[in-house]
């Protein structure tokens, strides 16, 4: 065992050159060597650098290394790890043989002269260099692979981008034969341009610069100068500081995508739509970045919210755009019902520049503070907000809430701009989509008047697009049939058990076994059936629907997943009849029983039928022939599969790993599913979804299976194939779906199944989508004047329709709450009664005739000036307000109340406008008078 002073003297080391680790460790690949270390703790380093980079990780992993108490052996581990995780460079230092202080501040200058170069470095051939740097062991096999990985996803200079920060890290003598790659796979420019001599064409001709050291200091044509390298560095070293040392390079958009978001650059509100994966966040993060930059050289502060609608896009969008780019010049955070933050939403909007959010979480702080709640967020707090999916924002969306208190405000700074006063400030709008829809819409003016209303919701001043014709190449499509089982065997058990069951209950189907139409026929007697007590039906309907279930699981997945489903439904239903003790028993009925045998009279010829692939339906052949097409005809193949249920999800997943054909190809299969808690199908967590999309990321699985959940907004990597399998939803899904096959020659492969109807939907889609082009293109051609009018108009009508909205829902509200809503005397206060108490004659007198009532006021005559019908009003019997009038109705007298003489309150919340009972929205009931004239009758019956 090591002595202490031992570890003394190993954590001295480490601490003497912190520094230098934390220019040389690559974080993961040495975690993964580390098994001294938590593994709690080990994420907690990773998630550093996610977020903050290598150099801030490595401080929190030597700080875990030196802690004590040690564990025998911890710095041998320490120093394996860095030599096992690729930094043999850190090693050497560990080892007590780092290089001379000379050929150390060359490595220092050489690595700031990447950097410095590192815009015009993106052009490289990435995946060439890539191979020659692994070759020449200048990057570890798993270096070569997120490298690898980064090029896929992100393209040629996100890879790029990766080498050029893994090189640099690797070991001594990089920098030389970097520069010998560059010449052998033909970036002549390049090698110039970082040291290289222009008249060289032999491997020998480049050497190291410990040899000749004003090699590797040529910039530009050839010429070889410290001073001018001096010069470049100190301008990196300036310009780095006043980026705030931020390691990514500047955002450089396409030209296409500066096109569309020039407007925006102009402090306009507008809504991007662009196809998937053409770079739509992307815009959005340069956006941003220009935005806070303008008001910054204004000398005021910007606060710039992202919008999204699915809580695992709040961390997508933190880690892989806004973060990257943004840090550390401007604060970013990002908040969702998945953070862990212990400060308020409220707190977090003052702290940080940028927030990225699930939408309710805004709503529900702009909700306090229309309450006059402290914890609360205003509109005018911010400067910008990004709505992603924006076509999300219409009627009952949260998008739409949050728009309309914007649009709502916007209308009242123009009243208060005429009565000459400040309107209040409110941000910029950007939205994003790849698709608006066409709202159901088959006509053309319909489609167009969709698409103005999500632009009029959005008080977007255009809707920017861009034909991208030339930088996306629409897949290749093939459509496969299915033919029908000439045979069905265990499909035709399954439907004599149905037979049997609806003759048992008696019920007669008015459309086909297997069909959408007869689940919602059978879903609809279950409900009728439970609410008339005929237990007899509710249960066969139930049955019913479980065995259509299990009937289309067979034509979808294998017919032994659908005997699985169905044989698990019944031994639950066992199970509930079954008690842990003898003492209960749990009566069975008639209609239990006869049930329960039913099946199992057919359970055995079930499961025999269900292990004959001659029976299995032909989609699924379909499916399997598509899957080893795209892998054999593929160097590396990558793939989504979308499935309708989370039970075919799972089902095909595992089908296609238990398939030895798709295991001989390299088919490495997993599946994605929902996260709510709808189905009875067990949900993923966000943690076990961000988990799969890594593995796909990376290449450990390949072919994904999906439900609708991977269609819109994850950041999924570029496919080269697509599959809808007995899956066609609305054509917003089928852009977004067909956009997932990003990379060349990809394809897009449609499988029928049967009573999908999917062959007849996608030809649907495909009308829509040219409706919505051409809608789009007609928009994009309205002069601006006719475009603000149409958008002002929908816009007038949209607030217009949501007050009517409101005021109906508080009144629904106040009309089932009554007892809720309760009057105070305006004089003193006190409680006086509540809505239950008062009634209303001829639609216009509020009267309130109780017997409490009377002992609370006296009646006072009216002097003879008043104008009045009523000789009598009634006052507060305690400070004498005025409450109404007393007014005689057929012979009775009736205290008459006027709203404006008293505090008005709703569940404990006063109303601030309360004048005329027209401004409270409540239906009292019409007055009794027989049954008030009765009471009057027998008080004088009790008085006599």
């Amino acid at each position: 065992m090591a002595s202490d002073n031992d570890n003394d003297v190993k954590e001295h080391l480490i601490e003497c050159y912190r520094q230098r680790l934390r220019q040389l460790i690559k974080v993961d690949q040495v975690l993964d060597h580390i098994h001294f270390i938590e593994p709690g703790q080990k994420e907690q380093i990773r998630q550093k650098a996610r977020t903050d980079g290598d150099s801030a990780a490595t401080d929190q992993l030597i700080s875990a290394v030196i802690a004590k108490p040690h564990v025998d052996g911890w710095f041998t581990a320490f120093v394996d790890a860095l030599i096992n995780g690729g930094c043999e460079f850190a090693a050497e230092y560990m080892k007590v043989i780092p290089p001379e202080p000379e050929v150390e501040a060359e490595h220092d200058q050489r690595v700031k002269l990447i950097q410095l170069l590192s815009p015009s470095l993106m052009d490289m051939k990435t995946e060439d260099v890539r191979v020659e740097c692994f070759s020449r062991g200048l990057l570890t096999l798993e270096d070569s692979e997120i490298i690898k990985a980064a090029t896929t996803n992100q393209g040629n200079m996100g890879g790029a981008r990766e080498l050029l920060r893994y090189i640099v890290r690797g070991r001594r003598g990089w920098f030389s034969e970097f520069l010998e790659i560059l010449r052998k796979t033909e970036h002549l420019h390049l090698y110039e341009l970082t040291g290289g001599s222009p008249d060289s064409d032999k491997k020998g001709d480049s050497h190291d610069s410990s040899t000749h050291p004003a090699q590797g200091m040529s910039l530009v044509n050839g010429f070889r100068s410290h001073t001018l390298v001096s010069e470049a560095l100190l301008c990196f070293t300036v310009l780095g500081a006043a980026a705030g040392g931020s390691e990514k390079a500047e955002i450089v958009l396409r030209d296409y995508q500066m096109d569309v978001a020039r407007p925006a650059l102009e402090g306009k509100n507008i809504i991007v739509c662009l196809p998937t994966g053409s770079g739509k966040t992307r815009v959005a993060v340069y956006i941003t970045k220009k935005h806070l930059d303008c008001r910054r050289a204004e000398g005021s502060s910007g606060k710039v919210v992202v919008l999204v609608n699915k809580v695992p896009l709040v961390e997508q969008h933190y880690s892989a755009e806004f973060l990257p780019f943004l840090k550390p010049a401007y604060k970013v955070e990002r908040v969702s019902g998945d953070c862990q933050l212990k400060i308020s939403f409220t707190e977090i909007v003052k702290k940080n520049d940028v927030i990225i959010c699930t939408a309710q979480i805004l709503e529900n702080f702009l909700e306090r503070s229309n309450k006059g709640e402290d914890e609360g967020v205003e509109l005018s707090a911010l400067t910008l907000i990004v709505i992603d999916e924006c076509h999300h924002t219409q009627k009952g969306e949260v998008y739409n809430h949050i728009m309309m208190r914007y649009l709502m405000q916007k209308h009242k700074n123009k009243r208060l701009k005429k009565e000459q006063k400040e309107p209040m400030l409110l941000p910029q709008i950007l939205g994003l989509t790849a698709s608006p829809g066409v709202g159901g819409a088959t006509k053309m003016v319909k489609v167009e008047d969709h698409i103005l209303r999500i632009c009029a919701n959005l008080d977007a001043s255009r809707i920017m697009t861009r034909d991208l014709g030339e930088f996306q190449r629409e897949p290749r499509k093939n459509n496969l049939p299915v033919e029908d089982r000439k045979e069905d065997p265990f499909g035709d058990v399954i439907k004599n058990i149905m037979n049997s069951i609806q003759t048992h209950a008696e019920l007669s189907p008015t459309s086909d076994f297997g069909s959408q139409n007869y689940e919602q026929w059978v879903v609809q007697k279950e409900r009728i059936a439970a609410t008339e007590e005929n237990q007899k039906v509710r249960i066969c309907s139930e049955h019913l629907r479980q065995y259509n279930e299990g009937l289309n699981l067979s034509h979808t997945i294998r017919m032994q997943d659908a005997f699985s489903f169905l044989n698990k439904y019944h031994e639950e239903e066992i199970q509930k009849k079954t008690t842990p003790d003898d003492e209960h028993v749990i009566e069975k009925t008639v209609t239990e029983i006869f049930l329960s045998n039913l099946f199992g009279e057919k359970k055995e010829e079930l499961q025999q039928l269900a292990s004959k692939p001659e029976y299995e339906n032909d989609s699924l052949s379909q499916l399997r022939c598509q899957i080893l097409r795209e892998f054999s005809s593929r160097k590396e193949a990558r793939g989504i599969i979308f499935t309708k249920t989370r039970r075919s999800a799972i089902a095909l997943s595992q089908w296609i790993q238990e398939d030895p054909k798709c295991a001989d190809v390299g088919v490495k299969a997993a599946y994605v599913i929902g996260g709510g808690d709808q189905s009875v199908v067990k949900p993923m967590t966000n943690t076990e979804q961000r988990d799969v999309l890594n593995k796909f990321r990376n290449g450990e699985v390949n072919v994904l299976i999906a439900t609708t959940v991977a269609e819109e907004g994850l950041d999924i990597p570029a496919c080269n194939f697509v599959i809808r399998y007995g899956l066609v939803t609305n054509e917003i899904a089928m852009i977004q779906a067909k956009g997932r096959g990003r990379a060349e020659d990809s394809s897009y492969t449609l499988v029928d199944v049967k009573n999908s109807g999917v062959a007849e939907k996608e030809c649907v889609n495909e009308y829509r989508i040219t409706l919505m082009n051409k809608a789009i293109t007609k928009i994009g051609a309205l002069n601006q004047a006719e475009y603000d009018k149409r958008i002002s108009e929908i816009q007038i009508q949209a607030i217009v329709e949501d007050r009517l909205r409101t005021r109906k829902k508080e009144q629904k509200r106040m009309q089932q709450q009554k007892g809720e809503v309760k009057f105070s005397c305006r004089g003193c206060s006190k409680h006086i009664c509540t809505g239950d108490d008062i009634q209303i004659i001829e639609g216009m007198h509020r009267v309130n005739v109780t017997p409490e009532f009377s002992e609370l006021f006296i009646p006072k005559e009216n002097s003879p000036n008043e104008q009045s019908e009523d000789k009598y009003y009634i006052a507060c019997k305690k400070c004498g307000q005025r409450w109404g009038s007393m007014m005689l109705y057929r012979g009775i007298d009736c205290p008459s109340i006027h709203v404006k003489n008293f505090v008005v309150s709703f569940n404990g919340e006063k109303k601030s406008k309360c004048t005329k009972w027209s401004e409270l929205p409540i239906k009292f009931p019409n007055f009794d008078y027989n049954e008030h004239a009765n009471r009057i009758v027998e008080s004088y019956d009790d008085e006599s």
